[in-house]
């Protein structure tokens, strides 16, 4: 599906979203994970999570269908790329976990997410564009969780960057 809205579309869909808890999100996360991350480089979630690592973020890409991506390995769950971020040394900060979690998996497919994210104490979720679970939303914000649905990060930060 090709998606061909306007701007004032785009404002529509994600009204709902806060600008201050984006540019929170944004500023403070230093750590994520993509949720289905692909190893395909016509895939956004592939150059999205690509374009984080390269503008300073640590990457922790996660889908158990591969081993491998951007040069690294991929997690198979947000537990194995919790641990992973937890024992990682480059950031010169050890025992830093995951702060954000970014999610590129069908709405349906959102719930068990958030379980994880709520479970794991990750205290940023955000849900690309398309990707929205109201209930699934409710239940991480009800939980302490700052969350972002149906809204690119890529071109949030981009336009904050300039």
């Amino acid at each position: 599906m090709i998606w061909t809205s306007s701007a004032h579309d785009r404002e529509q869909r994600t009204m709902a979203n806060d600008n201050a808890i984006i540019d929170e999100m944004l500023r403070k996360a230093k750590t994520i994970a993509v949720v289905g991350m692909s190893d395909k480089a016509h895939r956004a979630s592939h150059n999205i999570g690509r374009y984080l690592a390269e503008h300073g973020y640590r990457v922790f890409p996660v889908n158990p269908a591969i081993k491998e991506v951007l040069g690294g390995p991929c997690y198979a769950d947000l537990d194995a790329a919790q641990a992973a971020a937890l024992k990682d040394t480059s950031s010169g900060e050890t025992g830093h976990g995951i702060d954000l979690v970014d999610v590129f998996r069908a709405s349906e497919n959102v719930p068990p997410i958030v379980d994880d994210v709520i479970r794991l104490g990750i205290p940023y979720l955000w849900l690309q564009d398309g990707v929205i679970h109201a209930e699934a939303v409710a239940r991480a914000q009800a939980a302490g969780v700052k969350c972002v649905q149906n809204d690119c990060i890529y071109r949030r930060h981009a336009a904050m960057a300039q």
